[in-house]
């Protein structure tokens, strides 16, 4: 009987722990620049329901090969993001960024149209649909691979819309890609971004994160870039590390053991938010 007792109490716990867990909403966003309609997924505190103020942003975005859902999905730890929701106050917005767009507006294709949806669309639906801090002060985005050039891309383009920006294992130099021995497959996977252009390093150049450092130097936005050193996107990462040294950009950056997996991913994304939760508590302190 005692026994039983114990198990009843120990269920108990675990069900009152699940119930005041963040919460997950799938969000279906309309892209007028696309003519498509994307899932996104969000997750939002537990504290948000029982609250009346705004709360920060935080755009994680996945890599290539993936979707929305990657981030819930892949990491070791399943409750990983919605844990940091609730420990940071902090609403996770992940939107679709299909398996090779590399969050960009395609000079060719219509119906890749990245760059516009997250800035535009995903943010709007968002801050319509929350109680969010609904200016650059309460926004923040990181991502993973794909996700890192995306995150590190459109905070450079659009530092307007964000206070800080982070990138893990981030592909900051298309063009590797095409150094590759599946060279082939990402010219096949590129197509919708870049057409016949694919193959070109010229055109890759021309949206590498790499080659962005004006912008980013102008913008001063708080910056954390990381990854692992057995990572094969290592070295353009440290080339990166290198020019934002020499043009005196203030970042925070960090080489850890690991490579491109979700076991690192999963480590990483706790680092990034407490980073994030300085600016974000600093803006909201000194707006």
């Amino acid at each position: 009987m005692k026994n039983f007792k114990i198990l009843v109490f120990t269920a108990f716990l675990c069900v009152s722990s699940l119930s005041y867990a963040a919460k997950v909403d799938t969000l279906q966003i309309a892209s007028t620049a696309m003519s498509k309609t994307y899932k996104t997924a969000v997750v939002v505190p537990n504290s948000y329901a029982k609250s009346k103020t705004t709360y920060p942003v935080m755009y994680l975005l996945h890599g290539a090969y993936g979707h929305f859902s990657d981030w819930l999905k892949n990491t070791p730890n399943k409750k990983l993001v919605q844990g940091l929701s609730d420990q940071y106050n902090m609403i996770i917005v992940m939107p679709e960024g299909e398996t090779f767009s590399f969050y960009l507006d395609s000079p060719v294709n219509k119906e890749s149209q990245f760059e516009t949806f997250i800035t535009q669309e995903v943010i709007q639906k968002v801050d319509k649909t929350y109680r969010t801090i609904s200016n650059r002060n309460g926004r923040v985005i990181t991502g993973l691979s794909m996700g890192g050039h995306g995150a590190l891309y459109l905070s450079a383009k659009h530092p307007d819309l964000f206070c800080a920006a982070g990138s893990m294992s981030g592909a900051v130099d298309m063009s590797t890609m095409l150094n590759r021995e599946s060279s082939a497959q990402v010219v096949k996977l590129m197509q919708p971004v870049f057409g016949d252009k694919s193959d070109s390093s010229e055109m890759y150049a021309k949206y590498a994160v790499m080659n962005m450092l004006d912008k980013i130097k102008e913008n001063k936005l708080p910056l954390i870039i990381d990854f692992g050193v057995d990572d094969f996107l290592i070295e353009p990462n440290r080339e990166l590390h290198r020019r934002l040294v020499y043009n005196k950009v203030d970042h925070d950056y960090t080489e850890r053991p690991g490579a491109h997996t979700w076991d690192y991913w999963d480590n990483s994304l706790p680092y990034h938010a407490l980073f994030f939760s300085k600016i974000l508590f600093k803006s909201k302190t000194t707006k």
